[in-house]
């Protein structure tokens, strides 16, 4: 029978397998779909399509492998330094997909988009 921490150790390795799964999947489908936009439009719709397609793969794959390092260490290793390592690790995959998000949208997470400039802010 398999312990947790076995558990969570092949779960983490799982995760991280379907992370890289999708990243090189998400690429793949960007250079047909890029390729398609170029032939039937332009070369710029093109290259735009590539680099949204990308950025969303690798925007699911850095969150799949943020979950797969908080697992890994909040149950397998909690020592004061693997969790500081997984704490330098987030800020990094975190600067890295906000990178991704103002590529892709021009804007910070955080702002509206010009879609909803007008609307007002409502508190929920």
């Amino acid at each position: 029978m398999i312990g947790d921490w076995e558990l969570a150790k092949h779960v983490s390795e799982w995760i991280e397998i379907v992370a890289i799964a999708v990243i090189a999947v998400s690429v793949l489908i960007a250079m047909v779909v890029g390729a398609r936009d170029a032939f039937e439009k332009d070369v710029a719709a093109g290259i735009r399509s590539i680099k949204r397609q990308t950025g969303r793969g690798l925007l699911l794959g850095l969150d799949l492998l943020i979950a797969a390092d908080v697992i890994r260490t909040v149950t397998l290793q909690p020592t004061l330094e693997n969790v500081s390592a997984l704490g330098v690790l987030v800020v990094v995959r975190t600067f890295l997909a906000w990178s991704i998000v103002v590529e892709l949208r021009g804007r910070w997470p955080w702002q509206l988009g010009e879609e909803y400039a007008d609307e007002p802010v409502t508190e929920s």
